[in-house]
């Protein structure tokens, strides 16, 4: 694996992380995939070097020494559809639901192995802007009051818009994509995040979690329906 796109440019890969040693062995394993890296040791420079660097992914520690990583994600996504996997060794449930809440697409949680962190960068560079169209199925797709849009990454439930990370949308579009039939946590995992995903299928729960909040925000018409033990189902209501 090479840090270049699908036409061959170079990837930029912003790293804030505030512990010396670890932005250290970050930056380097980076550069030896051949990335380019941006570093920063605290919230200020990485928003600076967020919107000056243009990033195609941001590796964001969740404790930084001035402003919060949560913070640095919520602004950051804010102006930019940019991935951004939160790096922390923080794990408990409501710190990952917080970090999706602010914008993240991912989470990876200290220790973690290179490879591990490398598999989840390639997922979420391969998902960015809106790739769940690569079986070239971009044209609208409406359920119900549900309208989505692949090419933009817009989606409309009703009359509001929702907004929505780049992952709570592939994950959204799936489901539709799906809507009345159960969908695996499995499935979900290998569709939205990438067969060579590494992680716990309770990734899949808190992005649910997330998703059902913003459809609950948007107004009624679309819901997600637990099926205990199995996974999730996009319903569309009769009225």
């Amino acid at each position: 694996m090479s840090g270049r796109g699908s036409g061959d440019e170079e990837v930029t890969i912003l790293v804030v992380e505030d512990e010396e040693n670890i932005r250290f062995s970050l930056s380097s394993g980076l550069a030896r995939e051949g990335y380019r890296v941006l570093e920063a040791a605290d919230g200020e420079t990485g928003l600076a070097l967020a919107r000056e660097g243009d990033p195609d992914l941001v590796l964001l520690d969740l404790m930084l020494p001035d402003i919060s990583g949560l913070d640095v994600a919520r602004l950051i996504r804010r102006d930019k559809s940019v991935p951004i996997i939160m790096v922390t060794a923080r794990d408990a449930e409501t710190d990952i639901i917080g970090g999706l809440e602010m914008g993240a697409d991912d989470y990876v949680t200290k220790p973690f192995s290179m490879g591990v962190l490398l598999a989840r960068i390639r997922v979420n560079l391969r998902r960015k802007g809106g790739e769940a169209g690569e079986d070239g199925a971009t044209s609208s797709l409406r359920i119900g009051p549900l309208v989505m849009e692949p090419e933009s990454l817009v989606a409309r439930l009703g009359e509001r818009s929702l907004d929505l990370t780049p992952r709570l949308f592939q994950l959204l579009l799936y489901l539709a994509r799906n809507a009345g039939a159960v969908c695996t946590r499995d499935a979900m995992l290998n569709e939205v995040w990438g067969f060579d995903y590494v992680g716990e299928t309770r990734t899949v729960d808190v992005h649910v979690h997330w998703l059902r909040e913003k459809l609950r925000e948007a107004g009624p018409g679309v819901s997600l329906e637990t099926v205990r033990g199995v996974g999730y189902r996009l319903v569309v209501s009769e009225e």
